[in-house]
């Protein structure tokens, strides 16, 4: 699977931006898709989680109410809702793909995901 993120860029503090993350392969409805980021001088973490079949979904505290992640298996790509931004929010996010979630079961460790895509800069100005 090859992932390619895109519609990261600079938003002001209150904001929103949609990530998408298009993925390549006819296998792409079998893999549960992840979104991390990783800000400077900072480890990659979770943000947000999907199952293959959009049925169950999983997002770190600090987004959760403010991120919404969806996926189109149609369309083969999945996507990023980041509402409210700021500044903290500022990163380069992260879509990956892992083989190991269930319909009920969303990994969330880095390690559970075996692709990954080239990034994208979001940026939160105050």
């Amino acid at each position: 699977v090859q992932l390619q993120a895109s519609g990261g860029g600079l938003v002001q503090a209150g904001g929103s931006l949609r990530l998408s993350c298009a993925a390549s392969g006819r296998t792409f409805s079998m893999y549960a898709m992840g979104w991390f980021r990783q800000a400077p001088g900072k480890e990659r973490e979770f943000v947000a989680g999907i199952s293959w079949s959009a049925d169950s979904t999983d997002y770190a505290d600090s987004v959760k109410g403010q991120f919404t992640i969806s996926r189109d298996n149609a369309k083969n790509t999945v996507y990023l809702q980041m509402n409210s931004l700021k500044p903290k929010d500022t990163a380069v996010y992260y879509c990956a793909a892992s083989p190991y979630g269930t319909i009920s079961y969303v990994p969330t460790s880095l390690g559970d995901y075996n692709y990954w895509g080239q990034g994208t800069q979001v940026t939160v100005s105050s």
